[in-house]
């Protein structure tokens, strides 16, 4: 797709600030839905703001030439869980996610030295088009499931009481068991969500001017406006299947009245409670931080490589030259601690974002600085962040299913100019494909490689064990 806007350009403002909100709406769930799943009190709020402020560091590192968003890592979850094994206090374990970001950063910055010094052709040659292309696919592919899951899922609920047998000392006694169940019809669920598709693929086809720039925003307003006409005709007519949305999240706002804390509230950063953990740190915990958060920015590394190969594609102007990977490891590295300091998760590059740019065809870098103030400044606006938790599953899903299918799509248009009658270039997309649409994973104790890194892998071992024909050949 044709960009219609270029790295550089300037949109006008009234321009900017509504191509910033659809950039934030894209990344938001994901990265509102990190601290959700590690508890511990982390707040949704603070990682919001962590993001904005690693995005800025990121953009100054890359000179303002990378157009992506950094947002919370999903590939430290279980590291972020690690920092408050065995039962250490709140105040150790926000400290310990601070340190682990650190140390994860320090990775990138190590790497980003040796980049400096031996050059990034070492890369080329190590992930070429063969290799990255595949790769970029698979983290468009091992998504699809997270989008058309969410597709038929609505967010109402409610508590549901079982009698279950349970054995108490030697015999068997009757007990209540209370569950929460999702309500919404999962039919009712896939309309709001084929709807938020259908909107948004018809805006970036056949919209003009501006609607076309904005598909997302007018694809999720149209999925919600018919997914709130279902649950309001639920909740007048009593019918459980046809309530898609929690007005919850937004009539809590009011619930104890109408006070500052409505419109406004404090996020509560990570370093706040990390403070009153210096006491109780020891060498012991910092080992345990450092074997759950350091071996995982190796594995971190190789997704990099391949986001932005994949951003390079949509510009059509190599990042890894220019700006050079050395700035965009130390972008990524260093906002990935300043994220964990606020909001305590570390950051990455993010594929919903890369995948707005390619819908759009906006890739002004000014709008991800928009974008990342935008998120700063939301994360004090209390009914932005509970519209943005109103939003259902079903709605989301209906928008991923586009920006997913984009990532993909772009990493097989990079295969589109590999010679895929050699058998070793066949062999070297089977392989990589397969072992991540198959989901490979391995885990060394607290240590996970994702199924992409498992495949980008498998995918340079093939590529570097079948490249000895070209010399056969040669010779």
């Amino acid at each position: 797709m044709k960009l219609i806007y270029n790295v550089n350009d300037r949109p006008k403002f009234g321009q900017l600030i509504v191509f910033a909100i659809q950039q934030l709406l894209a990344i938001m769930a994901a990265t509102l839905v990190v601290p959700v799943i590690t508890g511990n009190g982390m707040q949704p709020a603070a990682a919001l703001f962590g993001a904005g402020a690693g995005t800025l560091v990121y953009v100054l590192f890359t000179k303002a030439k990378s157009p992506v968003f950094l947002g919370s890592s999903f590939a430290f979850l279980g590291s972020m869980a690690a920092a408050f094994a065995g039962g250490v206090s709140m105040q150790l374990g926000y400290l310990g996610l601070i340190l682990g970001a650190i140390l994860a950063g320090l990775v990138y910055v190590i790497i980003a030295l040796i980049v400096k010094v031996a050059g990034v052709n070492w890369v080329n040659k190590l992930m070429p088009p063969v290799v990255i292309g595949p790769t970029v696919a698979i983290i468009g592919l091992s998504l699809a499931g997270n989008a058309v899951g969410d597709l038929t899922t609505g967010e109402v609920t409610k508590t549901v009481t079982d009698t279950v047998a349970v054995v108490k000392d030697g015999a068997a006694v009757l007990e209540t068991v209370e569950s929460s169940v999702v309500v919404t019809s999962p039919y009712v669920a896939l309309l709001c969500g084929l709807v938020t598709l259908a909107v948004t693929m018809l805006c970036s086809t056949f919209g003009k001017k501006m609607v076309r720039l904005i598909p997302f925003i007018l694809g999720i307003l149209a999925g919600y406006a018919v997914a709130a006409i279902f649950t309001v005709i639920g909740n007048v007519a009593g019918i459980d299947a046809l309530k898609v949305i929690n007005f919850g999240y937004l009539t809590d706002l009011v619930a104890g009245g109408v006070t500052i804390g409505t419109f406004l509230t404090v996020p509560e950063f990570t370093f706040l409670t990390a403070l009153g953990g210096f006491g109780e740190l020891n060498g012991a915990y910092i080992a345990s931080i450092a074997v759950a958060y350091v071996p995982v920015a190796f594995v971190v590394f190789a997704e990099h490589i391949a986001d932005h190969k994949n951003i390079s594609s949509i510009i059509e102007k190599d990042l890894l030259e220019d700006p050079g990977l050395s700035r965009t490891l130390l972008g990524d590295g260093v906002g990935s601690m300043v994220g964990a300091i606020f909001g305590g998760c570390p950051n990455t590059t993010y594929g919903e974002s890369v995948g707005c740019v390619a819908i759009t065809g906006n890739a002004s870098v000014v709008t991800i600085i928009a974008a990342a103030i935008g998120a700063m400044l939301i994360a004090f606006l209390t009914p932005f962040v509970a519209f943005v938790d109103s939003i259902p599953p079903c709605v989301m899903g209906g928008v991923c299913m586009a920006l997913y299918g984009f990532i993909a799509v772009s990493g097989l248009k990079m295969v589109q100019k590999v010679d895929l009658e050699e058998n070793r270039n066949l062999f070297v997309v089977s392989t990589i494909l397969i072992a991540g649409i198959g989901g490979l994973t391995l885990t060394f104790g607290k240590v996970t490689i994702t199924s992409i890194a498992c495949a980008l892998i498998l995918g340079i071992l093939a590529n570097v064990m079948l490249s000895g024909k070209d010399k056969k050949d040669a010779e």
